[in-house]
C-alpha cells in the first residue's frame, strides 16, 4: 500500500471519530494536526532494511508539532496513528512527561476511541518496574518491618540502617503492620501491586524497600514469579497496539527490550517540552565518596557466592575492594583539601553545599585516583558479571534451589548499581573535552548527616540535543513532538536544539493555534513594583502587598505561582487572618486533596486561592470559575546556582555566545507560557492573568517573552 493511501486513509479514520463523537465539534487546527500526524507516520520506513543487498536507505520522518491549548491534540495524534499502525501491522509508542496525562490517555481517551474505531485495537500502560511491588521482599518485611537474617541478608543501604535505627518504636509497628496488610490484599487479589493504585500511594521511603528492582530481580527464575505485577504488566505490553509509557522510561530503557524497537513502531512524544530536560536528568551520574561499607559487604557476597559456584574471577575481588575503599578515602580528603573552604562557607540551610570545576578541568591531583578508582571499578564488576551469570545457569539447571538462588542474586544485585554508578561518575569526571568541544558538567557537594560529613561526586553532560541525537534519535524512523509551548518567543529553534534535532532534515515543525479568542476572553495585567526584581527583600516585600491587594477581590477560583519556598513563605505568614482560610498551599495537603478541597470550595460558592510553585505551573487544568485569576509573581528564570546550567553558560560564553540570551530567556519564555496556560482552559472561560514583574514590559528581553504568550488584553498597572 502507498504512502499515500496509508496517509488517506489514516485521515478518514480520524473523520469518522469526529463524527461519531457526541457534542463534539469539529476544529479546522485539530484536522490540521492529524494531516500533519498521518503524513507523517504514512513517509516513515518501518523494520530492519538490508542496504548491502540494494535496498533503499530507510526514510525518517519526525514531527514537531506546537498544539495551543484547546486544539485536542490527544485525538489529533491517536486516531491517525492507530489506524496507521493497524494498516501497517506495527504499534504505537505514546510517552508523556506527567502520571496525570498517562492517566488520562488510558482511562479516558483510548478507550473512549476504541469504541468509535472500526478495527479492533487493545492499549496497555508502560511503567518503571520501581513502580510495582517485589512480592519476595514484601513476604519478607511482612512479618518483621525490616529483613531478616539481617547480617547474612542486609539489602539495604548503610543510611537507611541507620534510618531504621532510629526510628521509634511506634514507628516500626507501623510499618510491620503496613507492610502486613500490603501483603494480605496482595494475596487476596484486592491490590494489583501497583504503587500508584493504592488509595494512599505510601512515601518513598516506606515504599522502596519493597519496590521491585532490576538489579535484583532473577525474572523467570524468581519463586514468586507467576505472581509478579510487573511481569504481568509486561504481559499485557506484548499483545498491546497501543503503549502509554513515559519520557523517563523511554529513555532509559533504550536498548533493553522493555518497549517496542524504536525503528519499527509509530513514536508519539506528547509533553515534549520535557524531553530535554529528563535526557539530563537520565544522562547524569553522581558517586558517595563518604559512605563506602557497602563495598566490603559486597566483596564478601560476592566471594561467598562465586566460592559456591566455583567461580574463577572472584580471585582479584579483595584487591579491587580494598583498592576501591581506599580510593574513595583519598578523593574525599583530596575534594575536601581542594574545595573545602568553599564547601564549608555556604549556608546548610539550603541544602548540601555545592562547587562546580570550573571548564569541566579538574585538578591534577585528581586524576590520578579517578583513573584508579575506574579500573578497579571495571575489573570488580567484571566479576560480578561472571557471579551472576553463573547463578543463572545455575537456577536454569536446578529449579527446585530457585529461591535460595534468587536470594544470593539479590544480595548482590541490590549493592551492584552502587559499583556501576562509581564506575558511570569516574568515567565522565576523567572525559577531558578536546579544544572547542563541549565539556560536562562536573561538581562536588558536602551535607552533614548526623556527626557525619557526606562528600559526593557528580558528572552529567550539558547539552541534552547531543544526547537525544545520540541516544534516541539514531534508533527512531518516525515520530511526533508535541505539546502547548514548544516555540519559545515566537520560534522553534530553542526547543529543536534542546531536542537535539536542529538541522535534522527528517524534521518538519507545524504551529496549530489555540481555537481561542484570547484577546476577548483574557486580559494580562502588567502590576508594577517601585522595586526592582534583582533587589529580592524588598520586591518581595512589595509585591506581597499588591499580591494580598488583589487576592482579597478573588471570587471562586484562583492560583498563585511563587518562583521560590521563601517566596511562598513569605507570603503565607503576611495572609490577614480572614484570608488565611481561603488559601490552601501546596505540600500542606496532598496534591489530590487540596485540588478536591478546592473544587468543593468553588463549588459551593466560596474563593478558594491555590499557592502554588513550580508543578503547580503545568498540567493543572481548572476550566472556568476554577481558575478566574492566575498571579504570577515573579518572572519565573530558572534558579542561578544549577550546576548544568552554570556549566552551559561558561561554556557559551568561553566559545563568544550569550548564556541569557541563547539559554535563559527561551527556557523562561517556555516556562512562562506554561504558567500563563493556566488561565484558559476552555472556549467559554474569562480570566485574568496578573504578573508583578516589571522586566516583562520594561526589557527588551520581556519583550521576547511577551511574544511568546497568547494575545491577551494587556493592561498596565502602575504601583499601588
Amino acid at each position: 500500500m502507498s504512502q499515500q493511501v496509508w496517509a488517506a486513509q489514516a485521515l478518514e479514520s480520524f473523520d469518522a471519530v469526529v463524527s461519531a463523537t457526541e457534542g463534539f465539534r469539529s476544529r479546522a487546527g485539530q484536522r490540521l494536526m492529524a494531516e500533519q500526524v498521518a503524513r507523517t507516520f504514512s513517509s516513515a520506513t518501518l523494520g530492519k532494511v538490508d542496504e548491502e543487498s540494494g535496498e533503499d536507505a530507510p526514510t525518517r520522518s519526525i514531527a514537531v508539532i506546537q498544539a495551543g491549548t484547546g486544539v485536542g491534540k490527544s485525538l489529533a495524534y491517536c486516531a491517525p496513528a492507530i489506524a496507521l499502525a493497524l494498516s501497517r501491522g506495527t504499534r504505537v509508542l505514546i510517552s508523556t512527561a506527567t502520571v496525570a496525562l498517562q492517566e488520562q490517555l488510558v482511562n479516558k481517551d483510548l478507550p473512549a476511541l476504541a469504541a468509535l474505531l472500526p478495527q479492533p485495537f487493545k492499549f496497555a500502560l508502560a511503567k518503571g518496574r520501581g513502580r510495582y511491588v517485589c512480592k519476595l521482599k514484601l513476604d519478607r518485611l511482612a512479618g518483621t518491618g525490616e529483613a531478616e537474617e539481617e547480617a547474612d541478608d542486609d539489602l539495604f543501604a548503610e543510611e537507611e540502617a541507620a534510618a531504621r535505627a532510629k526510628r521509634p518504636r511506634h514507628e516500626t509497628e507501623a510499618r510491620i503492620q503496613f507492610y502486613s496488610t500490603m501483603a494480605q490484599t496482595l494475596s487476596k487479589g484486592a491490590w494489583d501491586g501497583d504503587r500508584d493504585s493504592l488509595d494512599t500511594p505510601p512515601e518513598p521511603e516506606v515504599w522502596s524497600p519493597v519496590a521491585a528492582e532490576g538489579a535484583s530481580c532473577t525474572g523467570k527464575h524468581c519463586p514468586a514469579f507467576s505472581q509478579c505485577t510487573y511481569y504481568d504488566k509486561r504481559k499485557e505490553l506484548v499483545g498491546a497496539q497501543v503503549i502509554v509509557a513515559n519520557h523517563d522510561l523511554l529513555l532509559s530503557s533504550l536498548g533493553a527490550r522493555v518497549l517496542p524497537e524504536l525503528d519499527n513502531c509509530l513514536l508519539v512524544l506528547d509533553e515534549a517540552h520535557h524531553l530535554p530536560a529528563t535526557a539530563l536528568d537520565q544522562f547524569a551520574c553522581s558517586m558517595d565518596l563518604s559512605r563506602i561499607t557497602w563495598i566490603e559487604r559486597l566483596a564478601s557476597r560476592g566471594l561467598r557466592i562465586g566460592a559456591l559456584l566455583e567461580v574463577e574471577e572472584i580471585a582479584d575481588i579483595p584487591k579491587h575492594s580494598a583498592q576501591l575503599r581506599q580510593t574513595l578515602q583519598d578523593l574525599a580528603r583530596i575534594v575536601m583539601d581542594v574545595y573545602g573552604a568553599q564547601l564549608k562557607s555556604q549556608p546548610s540551610a539550603w541544602g548540601p553545599a555545592r562547587v562546580r570545576v570550573p571548564r569541566g578541568e579538574l585538578p591534577e591531583q585528581l586524576i590520578a585516583p579517578l583513573g584508579l578508582l575506574a579500573a578497579s571499578a571495571e575489573g570488580f564488576l567484571d566479576a560480578l558479571r561472571a557471579i551472576s551469570k553463573a547463578l543463572r545457569a545455575e537456577m536454569r539447571d536446578k529449579p527446585d534451589e530457585a529461591k535460595r538462588l534468587s536470594t544470593l542474586y539479590a544480595q548482590i544485585g541490590m549493592l551492584a548499581p552502587r559499583l556501576e554508578a562509581l564506575h558511570a561518575t569516574a568515567q565522565l569526571l576523567l572525559q577531558d573535552a578536546p579544544e572547542g568541544a563541549v565539556p560536562a558538567a562536573k561538581w562536588f557537594t558536602l551535607e552533614v548527616d548526623g556527626d557525619f560529613i557526606v562528600v559526593k561526586a557528580h558528572a552529567s553532560p550539558i547539552l541534552p540535543g547531543t544526547t537525544l541525537r545520540n541516544h534516541l534519535w539514531s534508533a527512531v524512523r518516525g515520530a511526533v513532538l508535541t505539546s502547548a509551548t514548544l516555540t519559545s518567543c515566537g520560534h522553534f529553534d530553542f526547543f529543536l536544539r534542546e531536542a537535539g534535532l536542529h538541522g535534522d532534515e527528517a524534521t518538519t515543525t507545524l504551529e496549530v493555534p489555540s481555537p481561542f479568542n484570547y484577546a476577548a476572553q483574557g486580559t494580562l495585567i502588567a502590576a508594577e513594583t517601585r522595586a526592582d526584581p534583582k533587589n529580592a527583600a524588598q520586591f518581595t516585600t512589595e509585591m506581597v502587598d499588591a499580591l494580598l491587594h488583589d487576592i482579597a477581590r478573588v471570587e471562586y477560583g484562583a492560583l498563585v505561582l511563587f518562583t521560590s519556598r521563601e517566596q511562598m513563605r513569605q507570603a503565607v505568614d503576611a495572609l490577614p487572618t480572614a484570608m488565611r482560610s481561603v488559601v490552601l498551599v501546596q505540600n500542606a495537603l496532598p496534591r489530590t486533596q487540596l485540588l478536591r478541597r478546592h473544587r468543593e470550595r468553588v463549588e459551593n460558592g466560596e474563593p478558594s486561592v491555590i499557592f502554588g510553585m513550580q508543578s503547580f505551573g503545568e498540567g493543572l487544568d481548572l476550566p472556568g470559575r476554577l481558575c478566574e485569576s492566575v498571579f504570577i509573581t515573579k518572572l519565573p528564570f530558572a534558579p542561578p546556582d544549577d550546576p548544568v546550567g552554570e556549566a552551559r553558560a561558561e561554556w557559551l560564553r568561553a566559545v563568544g555566545r550569550d548564556p541569557f540570551s541563547e539559554l535563559v530567556v527561551p527556557a523562561t519564555a517556555i516556562r512562562l507560557a506554561q504558567w500563563v496556560g493556566r488561565a484558559i482552559r476552555t472556549e467559554e472561560d474569562m480570566a485574568h492573568v496578573y504578573c508583578y514583574d516589571k522586566r516583562l514590559t520594561r526589557t527588551s528581553y520581556g519583550q521576547r517573552l511577551l511574544k511568546g504568550l497568547p494575545p491577551f488584553a494587556l493592561e498596565q498597572r502602575a504601583p499601588l
